[in-house]
Parts: C-alpha cells; sequence; structure tokens
C-alpha cells in the first residue's frame, strides 16, 4: 500500500504575495497541482495536503480533485512535526509513505518511480531523493557512503564549513517504511538552530536509510520567491518546447515564446517570436503563428495564418488568415477560407466560409453567412444600454464602409449596404439598403469665407 504526504502548511513569506506559495501558478497550472500530477501514475492508496497558512484558499483551488484527504498543521512547527500530524490518522496503515514538497512542482513521475523502486528493492526503512547541485545554498547536504547508505542530513543553516563543501543535497522527497517511522517521529525535538522539528532527523533514528540521485538536478528545484519561480517557468518551458520541436514544430526564437501543457501542434507549424499559446490551444497543419501574437484555448484549423493578433476562447477553422492587430474574442466561430483583417474586433461571432472582414470593423454577437463581404468601418450596435442584441446577415452580402447595423436586424441575402448607412430595420433578400443624410453642396463656399483668397 501507499500513501502520498504533500507538505503546503508554509506561509511562504518570501513569495509576497497574497496567494499561498503552493498557489502560485507556473505556466498557467498551480504549483500544488503540479505536484499532484507528478504522482498521476502511482494510484496511491491515501493522499494527504498537510496545510496551515491560508489553508482554506488551498482546499477551495483543490475542491474537485479526488481522494484527497487534508490535514492541518498549527502551528507550522516543521517537516517532521507535520508528518507527526499524521500518526492518529494512520495508526493501523501498513505500507510505504511517500513525502512530497508543495513547492517543488518539476518531479517527473519516472523519477518518483524509480525512488520507489530502490525503496523497495533495497528493503530500506527510508529512501531519499537526492541531487548534486553546483550551488547548494540553502539545501541540506546528504551524507553517504560508496553503497548509497545515508549517514545523516544536516540542514544547510545547521552545516560546519566543512560540511557545506559537500553538493549532494537532499531534495526534501522521501519514501518511508511506515510502521518504522511512526516509532521514531515521537522522539524527533526542535533542538537546532530554527526551533523546529525536522523529519531529516528521522533518518538518524532509522535502521537502513539509502538515496537515489536523479540525472537531473532542475527538476528537484524548489520555489521560495518570485525570482525561483521564474527560473522554474523557464526550465518548465523549455522542456515543452524541447518536446514539440522533436516532434517538428519550428520556433524561430524558443526562448521569446511560451505555451502550456495543454498546446497539441499539428505538422510543419512555425511559431514566430514572440507568440504566446494560453490554455488548452489546439494548432492544426502547416499553420504559420506570430509574431507578436497570444491564443488562448482556441482550436486553430490546417493552413492558417496569424501575425499581430489575440484569439480567445474561440474556434479558427481551415485557410484563414487572422491580422495584423486583429482581436478574436470569446464564443467566435470563424470558418474555412475567411479573412480577418487589420483592426478588427470579433465576439461572440460566427462569421460562415469565404467571408471577410478586412479592416476597422466591429462584429458582435453577429451571424454572418458565406461569402459575405464586410466593408471598412462596419459596426454592429449589438447593446442598448441593457441587453445584447443578435445582428444576421445572410449570404452573399455586402456593406459598404462605415456602415452602422443596430441590432436587433436581420440583413438577407444578396443584400447589399449603402455606403455610410445606419441600418436600423431588417433588410430583405436581394434589396440595397441605404440610410445617409442627402448631400448638399454650396458652390463658391470657399471664396466667401476665405479672406486669403
Amino acid at each position: 500500500m501507499l500513501a502520498i504526504a504533500i507538505l503546503a502548511a508554509g506561509k511562504g513569506t518570501r513569495m509576497k504575495s497574497s496567494l499561498p506559495k503552493v498557489l502560485q501558478e507556473l505556466s498557467g497550472i498551480t504549483i500544488i497541482e503540479r505536484v499532484l500530477n507528478s504522482c498521476n501514475s502511482l494510484k496511491p492508496n491515501k493522499t494527504f495536503i498537510i496545510v496551515g497558512h491560508e489553508s482554506m484558499k488551498i482546499k477551495e483551488k483543490l475542491r474537485h480533485s479526488q481522494n484527497l484527504t487534508f490535514v492541518n498543521q498549527i502551528p507550522q512547527n516543521g517537516t517532521g512535526h507535520a508528518i507527526q500530524q499524521l500518526l492518529p490518522i494512520l495508526e493501523n496503515f501498513q505500507g510505504e509513505l511517500l513525502v512530497l514538497n508543495g513547492d517543488v512542482p518539476l518531479l517527473k513521475e519516472n523519477t518518483i518511480g524509480n525512488l520507489i523502486k530502490k525503496h523497495r528493492s533495497s528493503k530500506a526503512d527510508v529512501s531519499i531523493l537526492s541531487a548534486r547541485i553546483l550551488n547548494p545554498k540553502g539545501y541540506g547536504r546528504v551524507f553517504s557512503d560508496n553503497n548509497g547508505n545515508v549517514d545523516k542530513i544536516i540542514e544547510d543553516s545547521d552545516c560546519t564549513e566543512n560540511e557545506l563543501k559537500n553538493n549532494l543535497t537532499n531534495a526534501g522527497i522521501y519514501c518511508f517504511n511506515w510502521r518504522k517511522l511512526k516509532e521514531v517521529l515521537p522522539n524527533l525535538s526542535d533542538t537546532n538552530k530554527q526551533k523546529e522539528i525536522y523529519l531529516t532527523d528521522a533518518i538518524q533514528l532509522l535502521e537502513l536509510s539509502v538515496h537515489y540521485e536523479t540525472d537531473d538536478p532542475e527538476e528537484v528545484m524548489g520555489i521560495n520567491d518570485k525570482w525561483q519561480l521564474s527560473i522554474c517557468e523557464e526550465i518548465h518551458q523549455k522542456r515543452l518546447r524541447v518536446h514539440w520541436m522533436k516532434k517538428g514544430v519550428k520556433f524561430i526564437n524558443p526562448p521569446s515564446s511560451t505555451i502550456s501543457d495543454k498546446c497539441i501542434f499539428g505538422k510543419d507549424i512555425v511559431i514566430e517570436p514572440n507568440t504566446h499559446l494560453r490554455g488548452e490551444v489546439l494548432i492544426g497543419n502547416n499553420s504559420h503563428i506570430g509574431p507578436n501574437t497570444l491564443i488562448e484555448n482556441s482550436s486553430i484549423g490546417n493552413n492558417v495564418f496569424v501575425i499581430y493578433s489575440i484569439v480567445k476562447n474561440s474556434i479558427i477553422g481551415n485557410n484563414v488568415e487572422i491580422g495584423p492587430y486583429a482581436h478574436i474574442r470569446p464564443e467566435s466561430n470563424i470558418k474555412n477560407n475567411c479573412k480577418i483583417g487589420n483592426f478588427v474586433e470579433v465576439k461572440k461571432t460566427k462569421l460562415d466560409e469565404n467571408s471577410k472582414v478586412n479592416h476597422l470593423s466591429y462584429l458582435g454577437d453577429s451571424e454572418i453567412g458565406k461569402n459575405v463581404n464586410i466593408g471598412a468601418g462596419t459596426i454592429t450596435a449589438n447593446y442598448d444600454g441593457y441587453k445584447k442584441h443578435i445582428t444576421s446577415i445572410g449570404n452573399n452580402s455586402n456593406t459598404g464602409a462605415n456602415s452602422v447595423l443596430v441590432a436587433p436586424i436581420n440583413i438577407g441575402t444578396n443584400v447589399t449596404i449603402g455606403a455610410g448607412s445606419t441600418i436600423t430595420k431588417n433588410v430583405p433578400n436581394g434589396s440595397l439598403g441605404i440610410s445617409r443624410a442627402k448631400q448638399l453642396t454650396k458652390p463658391n463656399w470657399s471664396s466667401k469665407h476665405n479672406p486669403n483668397q
């Protein structure tokens, strides 16, 4: 049997945020959720989140996660004190306890699996994940023999000058034989500089301790402040980009672009500099995205070109051109072979196949048919001050430049709207809709009113 305990009770004061440290986001996913995700393949019998500072916020964030038990640690008196809270809960548990830190989000599932395998094969009382770090300041040091048997772990602040030279560090990840651990947990004390109860002190009280050294020190990096958060962000982003570049995605300038874990790319895709993909994003084959483009929770079809634009919570079909400087707002559906040109804003609108909105227009709450041409400066006036209303334009219709369509309104098929018109009534199929003041021209105006002529 396997139980997992994730330590998430700390204040995280160095983060200088109203949010608990474990709720800070890394590529759009909270740190604590990333730690939980790294355990997906383990299928534990029990999972505990040990909380303290701002516990209600953590519980609220994880309310949809299944099979979690929250354990309050009050006061927060160290890692050993945190695990002591499990003594009454796991009194009759027979199995292994995996202890993870809630602020170590880059840990790989494979590494955790190898640690557990090492623990089981060695029949150790505790197995420790270790890593060699070039600059180990702040990390506890692991002291072991040549066979990997651990003698002791000393916190950085408690190390002597000679002990600080050891760069084999404790990652804070442990797999315990729970039966053996619960025997020594009550004996831990706070006789150290920090006056805290360290879980690492249990190592010296257990008979057999071994360590498993990861070959990737980056994955055990902890997060205490925004600077370390940014370093982890950079590491994670590089992982994601390398993964997709090996699958054929071309990043013109990889470090300048960011993507999410939920991005899916087709073949022969080009990502230009300063392009950012957030949330669930699907990019189809032969599409060219960017530069300077943001796409969020959207599906992009095949052979799509998006430049200097924003697309959010929308569906873009095949062979579509968007931009420059277009804004596709949520709940829009742009069908195949459409064009959204420069300085066009589209919101909650369906644009059917082969239709074009080339420039300087706003379409909100609209249903646009096939083969429609929206002239420059066309606006659907969808808001009456109280409610949003729908504008419907039928197939093969055209709007002239600087047209205003006041919703709710229905423009039929094969309709032409005269340039400069403000249309407030429905226009039937095959009609010309026009509404503008009669032009007045006064000759010789300039000579009468300009004394310099």
